[in-house]
């Protein structure tokens, strides 16, 4: 099917427009401009602000996966009922059940109004900078529930909670039950319908799930196909915490509430149900029992909540309730046939790299945001794409022009995935509800099966305990990523564990390796805020980075190797807790405040960048070239950007298997330097002069840059060039880390370039730097001439674990003599650095280099802001979170800057981090300068 969707479109305002009614002659032009081949519409521009959206959840799909906080659903329903994993179905009639598929029960059942959409995904859906998320509950009138434990039960019923314990005390467990009493095993969809399956002590399970309506009652159904089994089953269908009478009738069980007994909690078997029945224990929990059996056994059961005197309704719908599971092995119709087609922009060949845009699927015909958060190849030209809002796309079509992207839906209903993978052609989902593997039964390009391919890593409902990123191991398997339960975002059932964190799950802030059968799973390494994951496709090379914030001083990127710990202690899940690994390098804040994944360029396409690592930044936005120094023994390495224009947030990244381009994509809901909501893009080589560093290192006397083109000696050896200079971090529970000398002291230390070398091939510097030691920072700042007289301005970054004696020789510095380097400096004769007098012109520079505008309006929009706007602020009075007042002067904002955390605004989650040390008291009185011109 060509795309129609734009044609249908355009008739439709032509005919609105000129109230035309269809005639013979129009039926043919349609028809005729219909199956026209000859000019394809394409979308080639997407303005996201202009697009009005349809509602989070669409009709006719069955489900959607999300939480449930059932905790408050009134007299008579079981207390603390929680569920971090849930499938929200629909099932007709307005009436409704949310299956928690860690602990394979029905949470609850309700009936009127289907669920305020309160997730991140959903409030930011299409209010794109709404970050007020609340817990998801029910939007109507609560009929039926369970409590914490599981919904089935081999040999004996279950009322309590079987899982690991929280090691916080005052925390419930998370995390699905032990694949020895239960494992889901996942969702087939046909049409608006659905079919559960999952296993009970190994027995396969097959549930059809629907409701009845009979004189303004609503009856939910459950009809069952249950393998053989050796020993009894028991499925706990209800509780009610004030039963006072239960009454049985046949296959038919009631058990009356509240002193009144008005109320009425009613279960009744189907027809010709033989080997089941019905029990009651203690009034309070509905139970039904399935008897050991050697072939399958198929039964239905009606569930109802009511008023007594409408007990006669329930009785005639039992009688007319039938068991019906529909075949769901050869899958169902499509639920997306449409067809969108695109055209990409190429950029032109103005750099060495550029960014090409394939222009996303939007506007669409289900007026579906596509807000697209990672991408995996299926070939050359085609991808698979997954979404913020749980939706899969198919793009095909990649190639050298771009010219005409066809783009597919092909899953829906998934909770807040942020990575999908391509594994020998089968396609993995990962978000909050695990990894899931997508099926196509039938062939149509619709997903109809949704494979539990593993839920093992427990998963909390804190809404910032994200399932943040998944790479395939090429061994076999899958290393997931999951925050650590940030303090941030709606109160939930968990306490405070330290600065920063709540106590959520026991896999918070770890990696994990999940087994290649997806039935087995360790922990790889812990002690992470917030971590991203790359991995070398050949090598197994596991690599990450981490959000900057409470004992995360900067933006870290990372190799991670087996038992590493990395320096948040709420998430290091072991006892001892062992010395912090140090990164490969860390990222100053004003380079790249909010780290994500990492891309290995397995590739001959890519000039410079070829076989190279690239860290991908959400803030900046943009991609970091990073070195690993491969002649120390202690992980060590630097960062360098790489040039180019990125619209959006990148947030994940992959290789073209055929082009050898690196692909990029991401999605904006935190602070960020850009202005589009999402963007696909290839990051592709041009064969242009490149000016990137092609390695840079530390060593004991200086510091080595090399570059692919020959240097202009007399520009190279002009120490004048040249800036050198080097601070620590502190790791503490305070957000971010101010900068700090080697003695303990706020600042940072300028060095001296006692003298520059060129090498012999005149493609690298050796600056002779003294006094060189560990240190978690240093900064090499440059302004160099190519030979073809090419100027540019540039700077690295480097971290030292470990100072090397310097191979001069083998860098080619034939020129150079050991006992040339290290020469004696009086400190005393660096430059003081006398500054001019504070003023607005410079806080205003300070304001937007150091990436303040991202997070802090100037002027009356604050969309999208996580900090409070900066307008007007000078002199009004400003209320906390703790509820105290203060007046916004000259301490106040000085404070605020320097200790962010002292004071947090009411309304705001103080995510800032210091600048201590990174400002001057003249950079500080610029700003606040600056902030007084800024009148309302």
């Amino acid at each position: 099917m060509t795309n129609s969707f734009r044609l249908n479109e355009a008739l439709q305002k032509i005919f609105g427009h000129f109230k035309i009614k269809a005639t013979v002659n129009t039926l043919i032009l349609f028809a005729f401009l219909s199956s026209c081949g000859k000019e394809e519409i394409k979308i080639t521009e997407v303005d996201f602000e202009k697009e009005e959206f349809a509602g989070f959840v669409e009709p006719g799909f069955p489900f959607i996966a999300t939480s449930m906080d059932a905790r408050a659903l009134g007299e008579g329903f079981p207390e603390n009922n929680i569920s971090a994993r849930v499938l929200a179905l629909q099932l007709g009639n307005e009436a409704y059940a949310c299956f928690d598929t860690d602990m394979l029960r029905w949470t609850v059942a309700w009936t009127g109004d289907f669920m305020p959409m309160v997730t991140m995904a959903q409030v930011s859906y299409d209010d794109f900078h709404n970050k007020g998320n609340q817990l998801p509950t029910i939007g109507g009138d609560p009929k039926i529930a369970t409590g914490t434990y599981p919904g089935w039960s081999a040999g004996n019923p279950v009322h309590a909670d079987p899982r690991r314990p929280s090691p916080h005390p005052q925390s419930p467990p998370w995390g699905p039950i032990s694949p020895e009493l239960g494992r889901w095993n996942g969702i087939y969809t046909l049409e608006d319908k659905v079919v559960l399956s999952y296993q009970v002590a190994g027995i396969e399970i097959k549930e059809y799930p629907g409701s009845l309506v009979r004189e303004e009652n609503s009856f939910f159904t459950r009809s069952f196909a249950v393998a053989p089994s050796a020993e009894k089953l028991y499925l706990s269908a209800a509780e009610v915490s004030n039963g006072t009478r239960t009454e049985v009738k046949d296959d038919m069980v009631l058990v009356y509430q509240g002193e009144s007994e008005e109320h009425v909690t009613a279960l009744a078997l189907s027809a010709a149900s033989g080997g089941v029945k019905l029990l009651v224990e203690d009034d309070r929990y509905l139970l039904v029992e399935v008897d050991a059996r050697q072939e399958e056994l198929q039964f239905g059961l009606l569930i109802w909540k009511g008023q007594a005197s409408d007990v006669p309704d329930f009785e005639s719908a039992g009688q007319e309730f039938e068991v019906d599971i529909p075949e769901a092995s050869q899958g169902g119709k499509p639920y997306w046939t449409e067809e969108i087609l695109t055209q990409g922009k190429v950029s032109p060949d103005t750099a060495a790299f550029v960014t090409d845009q394939l222009t996303l699927p939007v506007p669409n015909p289900w007026k579906r945001n596509v807000r697209l958060v990672d991408l995996s190849f299926m070939g050359g030209e085609k991808a698979a794409m997954v979404t913020f809002e749980g939706d899969v796309w198919m793009v095909d079509g990649i190639d050298a022009g771009l010219e005409r992207l066809s783009w597919t839906r092909y899953a829906s209903g998934l909770y807040e995935p942020q990575s999908i993978e391509v594994v020998d052609g089968d396609i993995y989902v990962y978000g909050k509800d695990g990894i899931t593997r997508l099926h196509d039964l039938n062939d149509d390009g619709v997903a109809d099966f949704y494979e539990n391919f593993s839920n093992l890593m427990a998963q909390s409902i804190e809404t910032r305990e994200w399932a943040s990123d998944m790479v395939a191991a090429p061994e076999g398997g899958f290393y997931v990523a999951k925050f650590g339960a940030l303090d941030m975002g709606p109160e939930t059932s968990s306490p405070k564990s330290l600065m920063g964190f709540r106590s959520a799950s026991h896999h918070d802030g770890s990696v994990l390796k999940i087994s290649a059968d997806g039935r087995s799973i360790s922990t790889f390494a812990s002690g992470f805020r917030g971590p991203y994951l790359g991995i070398h496709p050949e090598k197994g090379w596991l690599t990450g980075s981490d959000q900057q914030g409470h004992y995360m001083p900067s933006t870290p990127v990372m190799l991670i190797r087996k038992d590493d710990y990395f320096g948040v202690p709420a998430t290091a899940h072991r006892d001892p807790i062992p010395e912090v690994t140090p990164p490969i390098t860390w990222i100053p804040h004003n380079q790249d405040r909010s780290g994500v994944s990492q891309v290995w360029v397995t590739s001959d396409q890519m000039g410079p960048l070829n076989d190279q690592m690239i860290h991908l930044s959400y803030g900046r936005p943009g991609l970091f070239l990073i070195k690993i120094d491969s002649a120390s023994q202690v992980v060590q390495g630097g960062a360098s950007v790489i040039p180019g224009i990125y619209p959006a947030p990148t947030m994940n990244g992959a290789v073209n298997p055929e082009d050898g381009m690196v692909y990029i994509t991401g999605f904006s809901l935190w602070g960020h330097n850009s202005e589009t909501l999402s963007a696909f893009l290839r990051l592709r080589y041009t064969g242009k002069e490149s000016l990137l560093p092609t390695d840079y290192k530390i060593r004991d006397g200086g510091v080595v840059l090399r570059f692919e083109e020959e240097l202009d000696e007399e520009v190279a050896t002009d120490l004048a060039n040249y800036q050198v200079k080097r601070w620590n971090y502190l790791r503490t529970e305070k957000y971010g880390s101010g900068h700090y000398k080697l003695d303990g002291s706020v600042g940072e230390e300028n060095l001296p370039v006692l003298e520059a070398f060129l090498s012999d091939d005149k493609k690298a510097v050796f600056l002779s730097v003294p006094n060189i030691s560990k240190v978690m920072q240093m900064e090499i700042a440059y302004d160099l001439t190519t030979a073809k007289g090419t100027s540019w301005s540039d700077k690295v970054w480097m971290t030292v674990n470990e100072v090397l004696m310097p191979n001069l020789l083998a860098e080619g510095f034939s020129n150079i003599n050991q006992e040339d380097l290290n020469k004696e400096f009086d400190p005393a004769m660096l430059a003081e650095n006398n500054e001019a007098a504070p003023d607005a012109v410079k806080g205003k520079e300070l304001f937007m280099n150091y990436g303040c505008i991202a997070c802090h309006a100037i002027d009356d929009n604050n969309e999208g802001k996580i900090g409070p706007g900066v307008k007007g602020l000078y002199g009004t009075e400003r209320e906390f979170k703790d509820g105290s007042i203060a007046k916004a002067d000259e301490a106040y904002l000085k404070e605020s800057i320097i200790d962010p955390g002292a004071k947090v605004v009411k309304g705001r989650e103080g995510e800032m981090p210091s600048f201590l040390g990174v400002l001057s008291e003249n950079d500080i009185d610029s700003i606040i300068l600056y902030f007084k011109t800024l009148e309302n």
